[in-house]
């Protein structure tokens, strides 16, 4: 029976005025809260399949024919990323698959291909006992029928070893029941790999640019047998459940009033023609003379387009600072709300270039005046924002005030279209940009910041050669968020991963702040002003 008629067959009852307008609106709110429901199935159900579909498609990489212009080593890293994204895509069609809620439990599966755990591993017991010795359900003593024994796979730096669980277990005669303590749940459900060991597994992939190959002989030399696909399954759904903590950080960082922007060139794998095209992992940093958290955001995008950084900020306002690429000029125009920063750091390279190759005393003495300001910010780095605000405008104005005199006098003396022309023009074309930061004490004097944290995945390359996928780059610009935050912050990657790898599978979500790689005065603040 569709809404409408439901209201009219309302209005043929003999009710009064006010029972009648009661009855209309509770049924009206029942059929709009229908609708919602409705219209969210719908949407589960398109993300499904398109999932399905790209899960077919990865399926179809995997197992269809190689393209022979691929080298053995490029082979297996792109078969790497193809398992990681079938593993990732598979563990997100489970958790919004509304039938996934309510299916009954299925049998466990035989797990009989798994490789047993070697003998020769030291063994780290974990007794679950109950918290009580009675029948919670007659009050009779329990007796102990047997145990329970599972074990996973953990790893220490150069260390395997093997966490054995052991529950006993325990029956009650006159219930006829048996009792025993759950294991403990994990983020891969029902996996051998303990927290350690996946968080080395991710930690040597993002950190130490270790391809999975590698991890494979690493452990095969302590008689440990770790197969790639086995691997690469744990990264895709590892990286499934690290995602909402990227996001989280996210917000964060876009909660600040000062950003640094930039991006690096990644090799792509295209499986169709076995050659890679060139994407981008673009970085977004917090800004260290503000007060908070650092935060690194990283976003993998398919192109250099300007529209990426748009769509990442999208009505975000504050100062950014950025280097001279063209992608983010649409970014600062008047009716954008951002604010261009530029880098004095590019502008120094101008001249500092120009000297190298010639020894040109014009951009010797550039640099010269261009190091005064940078004097000028070591001896304020430690100082509050008001009082550095204050030696800027002491000491950096006059300082910059003489430079652009002398910038314009010397270009009124250069001929045009030469290197020293060139150098003269960026950095007077840039000039109010470049100036702004001394008319305040919390905005930096260039984008070396996110240069720093882009430079080591840029050194990773030589290891990795290549991206296996889109979908493997998102994954591994989430993970490279998560690992670079927590070294600005001062906190062990490998160690925050394993503890949070622990926690996150019973960790409310409400709570999930608290799980942040950020450093702990930052962690108590959220705690205190829910932010």
């Amino acid at each position: 029976m569709t809404g409408m008629k439901l209201l009219a067959q309302l209005d043929q009852l003999n009710l009064d005025a006010d029972t009648k307008q009661q009855v209309t609106g509770i049924v009206q709110a029942l059929l709009d809260q229908a609708e919602q429901a409705q219209q969210e199935i719908r949407t589960q159900a398109f993300k499904i399949e398109a999932l399905t579909m790209e899960l077919a498609h990865l399926r179809r990489i995997r197992f269809g024919k190689k393209n022979e212009s691929l080298s053995a080593v490029q082979l297996s890293l792109f078969e790497e990323s193809v398992l990681a994204d079938i593993a990732a895509v598979d563990t997100e069609i489970k958790q919004i698959e509304p039938a996934a809620k309510t299916a009954p439990a299925k049998p466990p599966r035989s797990r009989a291909g798994r490789q047993p755990l070697p003998d020769h591993l030291p063994r780290i017991e974990h007794r679950h006992e109950p918290e009580s010795c009675q029948c919670g359900q007659c009050g009779n003593t329990l007796v102990k029928i047997g145990e329970d024994i599972t074990e996973q796979l953990d790893v220490e730096p150069a260390r395997f070893f093997v966490h054995r669980h052991i529950r006993p277990q325990y029956a009650c005669k006159t219930c006829e029941t048996v009792t025993a303590e759950p294991v403990p749940p994990a983020v891969i459900d029902g996996g051998m790999a303990a927290p350690g060991l996946l968080a080395w597994v991710i930690n040597n992939k993002y950190l130490n640019h270790l391809p999975l190959y590698r991890l494979e002989q690493i452990a095969a030399r302590e008689q440990v047998i770790l197969s790639r696909s086995t691997l690469a399954e744990w990264v895709g759904r590892t990286g499934v459940a690290l995602q909402p903590l990227a996001d989280q950080l996210k917000w964060h960082l876009l909660q600040g009033n000062t950003l640094h922007a930039d991006e690096s060139p990644v090799a792509q794998l295209d499986p169709g023609n076995g050659k890679t095209r060139k994407a981008y992992l673009w970085a977004y940093r917090s800004n260290d003379l503000d007060p908070g958290p650092r935060i690194v955001v990283f976003d993998y995008q398919t192109s250099r387009s300007g529209r990426h950084a748009q769509d990442f900020l999208q009505n975000w306002q504050g100062h950014l600072q950025v280097d001279d690429y063209g992608g983010y000029k649409a970014l600062f125009s008047r009716a954008a709300p951002c604010i261009e920063l530029a880098c004095w750091a590019h502008a120094r390279r101008k001249f500092f270039d120009l000297h190298q190759a010639n020894d040109s005393p014009m951009a010797f003495e550039a640099l010269q005046r261009i190091g005064e300001l940078y004097a000028i910010e070591a001896e304020g780095k430690q100082l509050t924002i008001e009082t550095r605000q204050q030696l800027r405008k002491q000491e950096s104005l006059p300082v910059l005030d003489a430079l652009y005199d002398w910038l314009m006098q010397t270009r009124m003396q250069t001929a045009n279209g030469g290197a020293s022309a060139k150098a003269l023009d960026y950095t007077l074309k840039r000039w109010p940009a470049l100036a702004r930061y001394a008319h305040t004490g919390h905005l930096p004097i260039d984008n070396n910041p996110v240069e720093n944290v882009i430079r080591p995945i840029a050194v990773g390359k030589k290891n990795w050669l290549f991206v296996g996928s889109e979908r493997a780059g998102q994954r591994a610009a989430a993970i490279q968020t998560l690992l670079g935050t927590a070294q600005l912050n001062g906190i062990d990657p490998a160690a925050w991963l394993k503890d949070t790898l622990t926690k996150l599978p019973t960790w409310p979500n409400s709570r999930i702040d608290e799980l942040l790689p950020l450093a702990p005065e930052f962690i108590e603040a959220l705690k205190r002003e829910k932010f």
